[in-house]
């Protein structure tokens, strides 16, 4: 039996109060939303060569320059919005990032028509069972930059037309959408995070808590 350091929480968002709130209240939480989910991949896409807490301490900012990322808005933007939203000192002012953004919205489009489970069925189906995964890590050199399954997501989400959908922003984005529960096991999230899902523990990796 592994022990467990309940007073340990994941070190990652050090002291920073925002990172810290984002960390207790947000992360690992399951999410099915089909448009909260385009908002997260997109966001994450926006990270790629930054870090998360970047991103954010911009959110609110996107959040509004984007028009509350709703991808029936998004989808129908040309060269005017791109050239406002470069414009716009609120979010990550990257030309091929904001591009891909408005093409994710037309590549979630099409997925929506056509998938009888909508986004949130596409990507949930990367987890056995769709149900989150419980990881069991202890370290954070544990915690693994990509996996089998967001190899398998980025490999679908690019064939479809999604772009900034690598692997290892994939498995950013399954970590953070609860798709697996990788808080560590010293945190007190760790377990909370699952029974919200009624993710399987018996198909967690790593060794039992």
């Amino acid at each position: 039996m592994g022990k467990r350091l309940e007073s340990e929480s994941c070190p990652w968002p050090g002291a920073d109060p925002l990172y810290r709130a984002y960390h207790d209240e947000e992360w690992g939480v399951p999410e099915r939303d089909d448009r909260a989910l385009f908002e997260k991949l997109i966001l994450d896409g926006f990270q790629a060569g930054l870090a998360w807490i970047t991103i954010l301490r911009k959110r609110e900012g996107f959040r509004d320059a984007f028009r509350g990322f709703d991808p029936e808005v998004v989808a129908g933007w040309g060269d005017a919005e791109v050239e406002r939203l470069l414009g716009d000192a609120r979010i990550v002012r990257h030309r091929g990032k904001i591009e891909a953004a408005i093409g994710n919205a037309r590549a979630w489009m099409e997925v929506m028509e056509r998938e009888t489970g909508g986004f949130s069925g596409l990507l949930w189906k990367h987890v056995e069972g769709g149900a989150m995964k419980v990881n069991h890590f202890a370290r954070m050199s544990e915690v693994p930059a990509q996996t089998d399954e967001s190899r398998a997501m980025s490999k679908e989400l690019r064939a479809r037309g999604f772009k900034f959908v690598g692997p290892t922003i994939c498995y950013a984005f399954m970590q953070a959408v609860g798709m697996v529960d990788d808080h560590l096991l010293g945190c007190p999230r760790h377990g909370q995070v699952a029974r919200m899902d009624g993710a399987r523990p018996g198909a967690a990796s790593g060794p039992p808590c």
